[in-house]
């Protein structure tokens, strides 16, 4: 089976309603981990920890979803 893996982050945003981060040189990094149950567990705790910061905000993304391993090169091996 195919590993699924996610990314937790998450920093302050310029606006609470976008998602730009006012400096993206101080995102925070949570993890990255191997199946969602976890990276939700990170995410919810990272994120009640500023619960009271309107501009901070965790996001989860789903990294197995950046590649497709079906294509015969992804988009970064192309670069190379």
């Amino acid at each position: 089976m195919a590993q699924r893996l996610h990314l937790v982050f998450g920093g302050e945003l310029i606006d609470p309603t976008k998602t730009a981060f006012k400096d993206v040189d101080d995102i925070h990094v949570v993890g990255i981990f191997r199946n969602y149950e976890s990276a939700y567990d990170a995410w919810k705790a990272e994120a009640q920890k500023t619960v009271d910061n309107a501009h901070m905000r965790y996001f989860i993304a789903h990294l197995h979803r950046l590649r497709d391993e079906q294509a015969a090169a992804s988009s970064t091996e192309e670069l190379g």
